[in-house]
């Protein structure tokens, strides 16, 4: 027995030191691409010395003799930090992503050739003015540089995800960083999804009442009378949902660019004129919405240019200040919501299937192949085609098989598929502009693709235009770009674009007050009417109040604004669907459904509409409303109501105020009795509280919303493995909602519906009153490397709702700095 035991012993301890050296030898190896901030470092490629100062958030300040060295030390910070990110990015555009991850990604590969968003990338480089040229060369060297020293220094290749998934470098180029715009315009662009879900939804609610109850129009002037969607298509023989195999679209991967309905992107940003700030300067605040990752997509940046310096956030791959300041000029970027995509349904010759129908008859697609290397198996060749109206998407993807009729394929038209897209050299033009008008002037019609809202500010003016390509539409177009419309119609194909002078600008308003958070900005009639799909009903709604509740703003009170977590939805919801359930006066003993109704109205009847983390009211509200919805259109949509995972509070308000006898979605169609709206609600409460019962427990006094509303930050590719998920996502437990100023996205998914998982992820606030006193904040951290201990060190920040100084005080910067690097000229 006693040598059994020294056996036993001698095999654990064994163990346990081989644990402990393969610990030490992953950490080591892991640990040697940590970037080292102080030194120096001899490099090709710059005219004179360049200074990287860290600040202490690790924040690099760039001091150079010329502009193209200062590029140069950007690229070269860039991929000191984020190199993993930089290649993983180049790699998806390039649909080269099953080369290091396999089958998995595969369905993504073929998507991004299918676009051929890197060819036109390509391309776009001749287009460039020669300042952006030369940006983007000096840029590229000063990447190549520190892959150069990794190689040559064994520095841990860079990354610690290098060892995981192996794939050989190769040098970054001018158009790599075009291609990442492109990338940024294809994860902000989803009028597509709007048009393919309107137009199944359409299949199965004929009525075009009840399509304008669950998809509404922002309040405004009325959009004129649309056909529904077999219409369009006389003869022909139309897929119905739920005839559709639920899973032919099943497919799911966290590395697509492609975002879900309702994520493709959002974002708050305002502006005070002199008049209407309590320090006499101008004031901007702008905090874009993306999905949260770790780390974030923002990289916190300054550089020292021959116009001045400039500060804020950048994104690793492209060498400009997306967001941020200069001594003279401060901008910020929302989603515009501008309708820029049009899918097409284009009819095969029966005869030839290699010709699809045109208005002069039919036409041979374009055709080229294509082949996707697959890590561990053969490739596959795929061929791409094109049509006169873009490229062919797969009837696999994005539900298309359920609107596509037999014989046809369908094909997009979109703005970013130009081969002259100079919205790079708009972006640095306008980190050179000296005033609001030499920006709009100047820059802001360089802007193709993503198209988003620009607020300016310098020291007077202040401005907000629409940027970016507008597609230029038949007024006869049959749908006007709301669902897919017959590619062979002369009348559905696109006419070119908008000349800018066309693009909605606001200057120097009365109010002194411009701001935008994705709202409808505009009653145009079409086709110059931007878009039918919007981003925002609500947000808009509090911040006009904020906005006009004080005479005069302040640094302070603008962040108040950002940080706002009253929820106007609730504060109109509320009041229509609980009016026949508050103070019943209802005997309920203890232990019944009925009594905690009664607790939980109780709750909600004192509540003032803030989406606090520490309240129990915003996670009985939000579970209430998404069963409220869940049993108001399950019954009439079936499994297409899967796609509506968010709750809609324009269709709720329609349905309790009877709006065009939009009541009738309280009646459950498929039972004898006639349900009434109080019915339902009452009902939808009763399924909420047993939902949090079962999660949370049946103290409902005792419930946080904070427990359900955590911002998930996730790593893209080791998120999801077991062990590693918890030492690469950040958690954070988080105040706001789908509909606060203060946004956090929710999933709408089972198991977590709740959790944050699309918000700010960047926060500036710029007071020209006194610039150096300006701030700004990202949601994680500079680093993307798991063990710097700069990977969420910004994020803790942020959780609370604190910002960093955001200065271009060079003397500060050296003063509070964690460590200079010097690149040498060689």
């Amino acid at each position: 027995m006693a040598t059994l035991f020294r056996w036993l012993l001698r095999l654990a301890s064994t163990a346990i030191l081989l644990s402990v050296v393969v610990v030490g030898l992953v950490y080591y190896l892991a640990s040697r691409s940590l970037p080292d901030y102080d030194k120096d470092l001899t490099v090709a490629g710059i005219g004179a010395e360049v200074d990287i100062v860290r600040d202490n958030a690790a924040v690099p300040h760039i001091f150079a003799a010329s502009d193209a060295d200062a590029y140069f030390g950007l690229g070269y910070a860039h991929a000191q930090d984020r190199l993993w990110q930089m290649v993983l990015m180049r790699r998806t555009v390039q649909g080269r992503l099953s080369e290091i991850f396999g089958r998995r990604t595969l369905e993504t590969d073929i998507l991004m050739r299918r676009l051929d968003l890197y060819p036109l990338a390509t391309r776009s480089v001749a287009s460039q003015t020669p300042e952006t040229l030369a940006a983007l060369r000096a840029y590229s060297a000063g990447v190549n540089a520190r892959i150069t020293e990794i190689n040559e220094h064994s520095l841990g290749r860079g990354a610690p995800e290098f060892f995981l998934f192996d794939a050989p470098i190769a040098p970054w180029q001018p158009a790599d960083s075009i291609s990442l715009v492109k990338l940024m315009a294809l994860q902000l662009s989803g009028q597509f999804r709007d048009e393919i879900l309107r137009a199944r939804t359409s299949l199965l609610l004929p009525d075009p009442k009840r399509l304008a109850d669950i998809l509404p129009d922002i309040p405004g002037a009325g959009t004129a009378a649309l056909p529904d969607y077999a219409s369009l298509f006389p003869g022909l023989q139309m897929p119905r949902y739920a005839a559709r195999d639920p899973g032919t679209s099943a497919y799911k991967d966290r590395l697509t660019p492609f975002a879900e309905r309702g994520f493709a992107g959002a974002s708050n940003a305002w502006a005070a004129a002199p008049a209407r700030s309590a320090g006499g300067g101008t004031l901007l605040a702008n905090d874009p919405h993306l999905g949260f990752t770790a780390p974030s997509t923002w990289y916190l940046a300054r550089l020292e240019l021959s116009s001045g310096g400039v500060i804020g956030a950048t994104v690793p791959g492209i060498p400009a200040v997306m967001l941020g300041r200069s001594q003279k000029l401060a901008w910020g970027l929302t989603s515009s919501y501008l309708d820029d995509q049009d899918l097409h349904i284009e009819e095969l010759n029966p005869e030839n299937p290699q010709e699809y129908r045109t208005p002069d008859g039919w036409k041979r697609f374009q055709t080229r192949r294509s082949i996707v290397e697959i890590r561990g198996e053969a490739p596959v060749t795929v061929t791409l085609r094109w049509t006169d109206n873009g490229p062919v998407l797969p009837r696999t993807r994005f539900e298309l098989d359920a609107i596509t009729p037999p014989g046809h394929v369908v094909s997009m038209n979109w703005t970013a598929l130009s081969g002259s897209d100079t919205s790079v050299s708009g972006a640095l033009r306008l980190m050179a502009a000296g005033s609001v008008q030499e920006a709009l002037d100047e820059a802001t019609p360089l802007y193709v693709a993503p198209s988003q809202m620009l607020t300016l500010i310098d020291r007077e003016h202040i401005a907000m235009k629409l940027i970016g390509a507008m597609p230029l539409r038949d007024p006869a177009h049959q749908s006007q770009g709301r669902m897919p419309s017959p590619g062979w119609v002369e009348a559905n194909r696109w006419q070119g674009v908008f000349p800018d002078s066309e693009n909605p600008v606001w200057t120097d308003p009365d109010g002194g007050i411009v701001g935008n958070t994705n709202n409808k900005i505009i009653d145009r009639p079409f086709p110059a009417h931007v878009s039918f799909d919007w981003g925002d009903s609500q947000r808009v709604m509090r911040w006009s109040q904020l906005m006009q509740g004080r005479q005069v703003h302040t640094r302070d009170s603008f962040i108040e604004a950002q940080l706002d977590t009253v929820s106007p939805a609730a504060r109109t919801l509320l009041p229509l669907i609980g009016r026949d359930l508050w103070f019943t006066g209802e005997a309920a003993p203890e232990g019944t459904p009925e009594r905690q109704r009664q607790r939980a109205l109780e709750l909600l009847a004192d509540w003032n509409g803030e989406m606090n983390e520490h309240l129990p009211e915003p996670l009985i509200y939000a579970a209430w409303v998404r069963a409220l919805q869940e049993r108001l259109i399950r019954d009439e949509l079936g499994p297409l109501a899967d796609a509506y995972s968010h709750v809609e509070p324009l269709f709720i308000e329609r349905v309790y105020r009877d709006v065009d006898g939009a009541s009738a979605w309280c009646d459950v169609i498929r039972s004898v009795a006639v349900e009434t709206c109080s019915d339902i609600a009452r009902m939808a409460l009763d399924d909420a509280l047993v939902w949090i019962s079962e999660r949370y427990g049946t103290a409902l006094e005792s419930l946080r919303w904070g427990d359900a509303h955590q911002a998930l930050h996730r790593h893209t590719v080791l998120g999801d493995i077991p062990v590693l998920r918890y030492f690469t996502n950040i958690r954070q437990a988080t105040s706001g909602g789908d509909f606060t100023l203060e946004r956090g996205r929710t999933s709408g998914t089972d198991p977590d519906p709740f959790t944050s998982v699309h918000g700010a992820t960047y926060r500036g606030v710029y007071d020209f009153a006194d610039p150096d006193s300006s701030v700004f904040i990202t949601s994680t951290g500079q680093s993307g490397h798991l063990l710097s201990r700069h990977y969420d060190d910004l994020g803790t920040l942020w959780r609370r709702g604190e910002y960093i100084p955001m200065s271009l005080d060079e003397d500060l910067a050296r003063a509070a700095s964690i460590g200079v690097t010097r690149l040498l000229k060689e």
